[in-house]
């Protein structure tokens, strides 16, 4: 199963603090406003009138959470403490609570695709967009009827310049293209982007991308494979370019500066037709904090100054609309929302591919197995 996007930024802060570029207050203070760190017990936490529990995908401590956002909206709410979970909020175990009854977390880290899937399930509750509010985000995309996005991120086009003298690959079409920029292709082992940029290189005007013509976009594939490598995580994606055996790539914007600053510029990214994608929390339905996780999550958007720290230290996105006048200049070339670079890029459809995804990302598979 292909890491989230969720995942690998846990997995970056920690080699980043491992190899001492982040100090751990830093890594701390990043991880937690991601949502990135376990729930640690204590008195204070025992002591709490009313407990509010995020569930994320692991990281390495509490101290970041409280600082970046559970201390703003506990100072706001006297009386409530915000903890964190780090099990893995996957929609089976999503799924499982609700069904039993049991559920024990109030907000989860998912994704855009997945709350629709959720939701039309009525497994997750919708966003109430009175307390919520949409001008907090840069647009409609950010805000879904079944959740609503404190972080962005975006994949990109890669590229190894030391292989295209003559100048290297600035569009998808150009990445397909195999007879004017040869070499080996590498593509997420993941139907989302993938098909997006496909569709993209078959000339479909980016400003109307949806509904994607998912047969003509599998063709683009299938006619690729041979000519490519596939990752499963940020990790890989990194290893194919850094070791040549790939020569450009559809990445995580993240991995892509990663690569850049270690290669002195050689490995090149562009945000042209960079495809933008929404960092969705979502509600369990049967929630045991009920509606207090509506003003948890309305918090977390509301507040941009944690977010401009997660750019900082990690490379997400800010989605609220005045973080990127507070993002420091040499930070803003490499924020997916900033203006300029959002400008370049098309954002995913979250509610297209969550009534798509399995079955398209199940046909994407097949293709690059069989």
């Amino acid at each position: 199963m292909s890491q989230s996007f969720h995942e690998d930024c846990a997995e970056l802060a920690r080699r980043a603090a491992e190899r001492g570029v982040l100090p751990r207050r830093g890594a701390l203070k990043a991880l937690g406003a991601l949502g990135l760190l376990p729930a640690t017990g204590g008195a204070a936490r025992a002591q709490a009138a009313k407990e509010l529990v995020i569930c994320n995908w692991g990281g390495l401590a509490n101290e970041g959470f409280s600082r970046n956002y559970g201390a703003p909206f506990e100072a706001a709410n006297p009386g409530f403490k915000v903890a964190m979970n780090s099990t893995g909020p996957s929609a089976g175990r999503i799924k499982s609570m609700v069904d039993s009854r049991a559920v024990t977390w109030d907000l989860c880290d998912s994704s855009a695709s997945a709350s629709r899937v959720l939701g039309k399930d009525n497994l997750v509750s919708r966003i109430d967009y009175n307390v919520v509010k949409k001008s907090d985000v840069i647009s409609e995309a950010f805000a879904l009827e079944y959740g609503a996005a404190p972080y962005s991120f975006s994949s990109v086009l890669a590229y190894d310049s030391a292989k295209f003298p003559n100048g290297g690959p600035q569009n998808w079409a150009d990445f397909f293209d195999t007879r004017r920029f040869p070499g080996t292709r590498l593509l997420r082992r993941d139907a989302l982007a993938v098909l997006d940029a496909a569709q993209i290189a078959l000339g479909k005007d980016p400003a109307r991308l949806y509904p994607l013509d998912a047969r003509a976009c599998l063709a683009k594939i299938r006619d690729i494979r041979r000519n490519a490598v596939f990752w499963n995580n940020g990790s890989e994606s990194e290893q194919f370019l850094r070791t040549g055996e790939a020569t450009m790539g559809i990445i995580w914007h993240t991995r892509a500066k990663v690569l850049e600053d270690e290669s002195k510029g050689r490995i090149k990214f562009t945000w042209n037709q960079g495809l933008l994608q929404a960092g969705i929390f979502v509600i369990p339905r049967g929630n045991p904090g009920g509606a207090d996780a509506q003003r948890l999550l309305a918090s977390m958007l509301a507040n941009p100054e944690p977010q401009v720290e997660l750019l900082k230290l990690l490379g997400n996105g800010p989605t609220n609309p005045r973080a990127a006048a507070l993002v420091p200049q040499e930070f803003k070339r490499f924020n997916p929302t900033d203006p300029a670079n959002a400008a370049q890029q098309v954002t995913l459809d979250g509610n297209w591919w969550g009534d798509n995804y399995t079955e398209l990302n199940q046909e994407v598979i097949d293709i690059i197995t069989g």
